[in-house]
Formats: C-alpha cells, sequence, structure tokens
C-alpha cells in the first residue's frame, strides 16, 4: 500500500514519533511507499489553505529518514505526491488546526478514501465534552456554559475546568473554596469569572470535580485499532497539581490496570466507529481509589518509541499492525457512524 503522511515539522524534536513510526512503516512487507510532506513548506501552501487538488512536495521515507531541526528534510523535498494517488492518507498534523481543513480534506478525497485518523472523527472527539458520552468511566463533570453554572458546581466540591479544545495543560485552572488556581498564580472566583464569560457563552468550557489523589499521577495509555500498546504515568512536579510534561511533570513507564482496561473496552467501539485508530486515554486516580477516564486524545498522539523503551516490547511494529488490522476489516461508508455528544 502507498501512504502519504500531512505533519508540521516546526515543534519537533528527536522524541517525536513521527519519525520512528514512518521508518517502521516503510520498512514493513505490506507498504509499497510512504512519503511525508510539511504543512510548514511554502511549497505546500495551495494545499493546506485551499485544500484543492494540489501536488504535494514530499520526503520519501527509507531507514534514514529522521529528525532534522533545520527541516531541510521536508523543504528540500523534489519528489511531488497528490493525495487521491495514494492508497491511506496519515495526519500527524499538530494543533492548530485551521478552520474548515478537515471538513474540505473529506469532502475533497470522499468518503471512500481511508484517513487515518478520520477528519471527521477528530473533528467529533476533539473537544474535551465528547467525555460526556461516558459517565460510567469518569469523575462527576459537567458542561459549563454561564458563570452561574460555574460557581453552582463549585460549590459541591473542589473542580477543574478546562477548555474544550486546548492541549498539554493550557488554560486549566482549579477551583476551591471561591479561590481560582491556576499552574502558577491564584484568583478569586469573582473576578476570574468574567475573564471567561466569552468562552463560557460561545463554546462552553468542561468542568470536572477535582480528584484529590492527583499526585499518583495522570496515565496516558496508547491504544491503536482498539488494542492497549502501552502505558506511561506522567507525575507532577513537587507542589504542582498539573501532570503534563509541557507544564512540569515527568513520564515514567506504566502498566494499564483493570480498570482502565474496562475504560478502554467500553470506548474502543464507538471510537473505531469513528474512524479514529491512534488515541491516547489519560486516566487520573479516582477518588475511591479506582483510576477514571480523564480525556481521549485522537489528533497526532506521541510518546510510542518511548513506550517501546520503557516496556521493552515492539510497540512501534505494533502500532503499524494496528494500521494494517484496521484497513483489512475497514468498511466503506458515509462516514463515522458514531454520533456522540460533542457539547
Amino acid at each position: 500500500m502507498r501512504f502519504l503522511t500531512l505533519t508540521d515539522p516546526s515543534g519537533h524534536s528527536e522524541q517525536n514519533s513521527l519519525y520512528s513510526l514512518m521508518r517502521t512503516l516503510a520498512a514493513d512487507a505490506r507498504t509499497t511507499s510512504v512519503h511525508v510532506a510539511s504543512r510548514n513548506d511554502p511549497r505546500n501552501a495551495a494545499f493546506f489553505q485551499n485544500r484543492g487538488q494540489h501536488a504535494l512536495y514530499a520526503t520519501p521515507v527509507d531507514a534514514t529518514f529522521t529528525f532534522d531541526p533545520s527541516e531541510g528534510l521536508f523543504n528540500n523535498a523534489e519528489q511531488t505526491v497528490t493525495a487521491t494517488e495514494v492508497d491511506v492518507l496519515l495526519l500527524r498534523l499538530p494543533r492548530p488546526i485551521p478552520e474548515g481543513f478537515f471538513d474540505g480534506l473529506r469532502r475533497w478525497l470522499g468518503v471512500q478514501q481511508p484517513i487515518i485518523n478520520d477528519p471527521d472523527g477528530i473533528q467529533l472527539t476533539g473537544s474535551k465534552a465528547f467525555l460526556l458520552n461516558f459517565p460510567d468511566c469518569c469523575p462527576p463533570m459537567q458542561l459549563m456554559r454561564t458563570e452561574a453554572e460555574v460557581r453552582a458546581f463549585a460549590a459541591r466540591f473542589p473542580i477543574v475546568l478546562k477548555p474544550l479544545r486546548e492541549y498539554g495543560g493550557k488554560g486549566i485552572v482549579q477551583i476551591r473554596d471561591g479561590r481560582v488556581l491556576t499552574g502558577d498564580a491564584e484568583l478569586s472566583l469573582p473576578n476570574y469569572l468574567p475573564t471567561i464569560r466569552e468562552q463560557l457563552e460561545s463554546e462552553g468550557m468542561l468542568a470536572m470535580q477535582y480528584l484529590e489523589r492527583v499526585s499518583e499521577g495522570d496515565k496516558r495509555i496508547l491504544v491503536v485499532n482498539g488494542i492497549i500498546l502501552a502505558a506511561s504515568l506522567r507525575l507532577p512536579a513537587a507542589g504542582g497539581w498539573l501532570c503534563n510534561v509541557a507544564q512540569g511533570g515527568s513520564s515514567h513507564g506504566s502498566e494499564a490496570t483493570a480498570a482502565e482496561k474496562r475504560i478502554v473496552s467500553t470506548i474502543a467501539p464507538h471510537l473505531r466507529a469513528a474512524g479514529i485508530v491512534f488515541y491516547g486515554v489519560d486516566t487520573l486516580m479516582g477518588n475511591h481509589g479506582e483510576r477514571v477516564l480523564s480525556e481521549i486524545n485522537t489528533l497526532s498522539v506521541g510518546g510510542f518509541p518511548q513506550a517501546e523503551a520503557q516496556t521493552g516490547r515492539p510497540v512501534l511494529q505494533q502500532a503499524i499492525d494496528g494500521i494494517f488490522e484496521y484497513l483489512e476489516r475497514r468498511e466503506f461508508s458515509k462516514g463515522p457512524a458514531f454520533k456522540g455528544r460533542t457539547h
């Protein structure tokens, strides 16, 4: 099979999963070719801006495909590839995603073109409000639309308030006893609420009960085609409560618990129906001593080479096997079958 991967290397490092995943995919006997095209290459601007039938300058992947901080690996590419001439399109695009890009991509390529992860599915699952479809897996939570709703929910117990489409811990605050705690500051609730009024009214924010055992870590579970491949435990910095590595946390090898396996088995059929093949499931220790679902990440999920190093298992090859297994049994339809709540 022929693969074309879309990425943006401007924020990459040697740790980015793209390079090892693409080398593993290219070396697989079931693969005919793999090319990677950069959103950051000016020559590809017409495709990413207009979503039209433009050829992309793309780098062929072989055993030498590796991180290049100068981005010359992509910007010096001489070959061109059109998305319609490959068998599978892989999306490894980080945020922000331009408004309308995913809609245009699916509309242009048609419903029968395999895209991993499916752009319709990414849009469906990309909001934190998607968690509202799985109340039995999550701590108490509610979508906030007004300041009054925030005050009422925070009066029940300490809460965490999250923007629906931010990532890496950005914009998350803790509210308890009328105080709002950010990563490095403290505000009063009356002073804070006006700053989020527009966000509440336009999109909403997700409020979740603050879990007092958060210091036991936020676990990221890597799942491909419904199969758990590995897990890592992210611990907050001393004295902190945000576990994201981008917010000062640290990552350690781990394994999925029985409760976490139940969570994945609950959500996996819905994500598969939405065309989501690669995803990360985040859990926290609940107040009753069992881990609960806190986030589902379906856009450019990383951590695969790190998981292979931590576990000693062939995580990269297992991820590629998951792609082919998904493609083998994929039923062509008019987009994702699961139409869950997004807000």
